[in-house]
């Protein structure tokens, strides 16, 4: 097809456009993962909530089905064989629950329902706590492996200045050998570091359902801890928790079961109508009937009995789920403070300290004043002590986890 000169420029310029668009496009996974997204990615891909949201699903049809009415019966009868002696007979049966049987049943079917959705509920609170505590893992190792990097260029300072006081002649080559031994240790540290780094990274991909290997976390240093409520008032909020709740509707759920079998003992009944044929008298004649089980043998005794216990027993495990629920909240409500207070303590002023000791220990031993065991000490202190800062900020995360667990978020997202 012949396209004139003056519009063979749009469609020019036009791919031209889009293929610098596409060239000054960042890729997808050159955005940082911040922790919103990490939880939002999660909650839309791992395949345990979607298992949870499609037995509520089930749920929500079993409600609708144990409304139905049960279905009536066509029977068709003959007696006898030979043609004008034959009684032939057409009837509908209708069996009429009585006792209460389907309220009953309908309230079965919406109490497992609503304990699908206490369970969907629940696992999406527990895995959104599971992606809080793999995400800051991740960036704590990522701080730890920057730790060891800089532990190693740290010895390798050391080992320098060793090299030119063995050379001078000042000090023992044996001096030279430990701290080729610090250095072999910092590199160990270091292998050791990035491998936890790896191991961070996998599990935080397993939960959000996407690789991480070429994607970096949104957050930089984790030295900004979240606020968390007192304890009276999350002690408040563990009445309300989640696991409280199923509890609560296990109980419902065991309530109901009782009263389903308890109606079960009331006998249904079935309607007959129908129409019946007497070819030896030539004619038609309806056909009315009620049957009616006599409850002898079997009065459902044994069913309702053990529904009632299941009963009380799911009262005792809303005690139970009560009792943990302000157990463990009070619990990781401590354990929170407490790793709170080291990190604050260690960052402002363990850390500093031990930083200001290993730069005198070091300018020291290059004037003479101090031996290379005192700069290997002060080089142990100051990476022991930074190491404890980076386990108590991620114990603190671990807390605001598990109290996130337990009594969910302090504003729902």
């Amino acid at each position: 097809m012949f396209i004139p000169p003056g519009r063979r420029f749009v469609p020019a310029v036009v791919l031209a456009l889009a293929c610098g668009i596409a060239a000054g496009a960042e890729p997808a996974t050159a955005i940082p993962l911040d922790l919103p997204a990490a939880i939002a990615l999660a909650v839309e891909r791992h395949p345990a909530l979607r298992a949870a949201a499609h037995e509520a699903s089930a749920g929500a049809a079993a409600v609708e089905q144990a409304g139905r009415l049960p279905n009536p019966e066509l029977a068709y009868l003959r007696e006898g064989h030979r043609a004008g002696t034959r009684t032939t007979t057409v009837q509908v049966n209708q069996p009429l629950e009585l006792g209460g049987k389907r309220q009953a049943r309908v309230a079965v079917a919406q109490g497992a329902l609503d304990l699908a959705r206490s369970d969907h509920a629940l696992r999406r609170q527990a895995l959104r706590a599971d992606v809080i505590d793999a995400f800051y893992t991740t960036l704590i190792a990522q701080e730890r492996r920057q730790l060891a990097q800089a532990t190693l260029e740290l010895s390798g300072k050391s080992l320098e200045a060793v090299a030119g006081r063995v050379a001078a002649g000042k000090v023992s080559p044996v001096e030279a050998s430990k701290a080729r031994v610090a250095q072999a240790d910092a590199r160990v540290e270091l292998e050791r570091a990035a491998a936890d780094l790896a191991i961070a990274r996998n599990a935080l991909g397993a939960l959000t359902g996407e690789s991480l290997e070429a994607r970096e976390l949104a957050g930089g240093a984790v030295a900004t801890l979240p606020a968390v409520e007192p304890l009276p008032a999350l002690l408040q909020r563990a009445a309300g928790a989640l696991s409280v709740r199923r509890a609560r509707q296990q109980l419902a759920l065991r309530n109901a079961q009782a009263d389903a079998e308890r109606a079960a003992r009331v006998p249904d009944v079935t309607l007959t109508i129908g129409s019946q044929r007497d070819d030896q008298l030539a004619h038609r004649q309806a056909v009315v009937g009620l049957a009616i089980p006599l409850p002898l043998f079997d009065r459902n005794g044994g069913n309702l009995a053990a529904a009632m216990a299941r009963s009380d027993g799911a009262r005792a495990e809303l005690e139970a789920a009560e009792l943990a629920a302000r157990t463990d909240l009070a619990a990781a409500r401590l354990r929170f403070g407490q790793a709170r207070g080291e990190a604050l303590l260690l960052e402002h002023d363990v850390v500093p300290e031990a930083r200001s000791v290993h730069e005198l220990s070091l300018k020291g031993f290059e004037y003479g004043k101090f031996t290379f065991l005192d700069v290997l000490d002060a080089q142990r202190t100051l990476f022991q002590a930074r190491s404890r800062q980076w386990q108590a900020m991620l114990d603190a995360w671990r807390a605001h986890a598990a109290i996130e667990r337990l009594a969910g978020p302090a504003q729902p997202d």
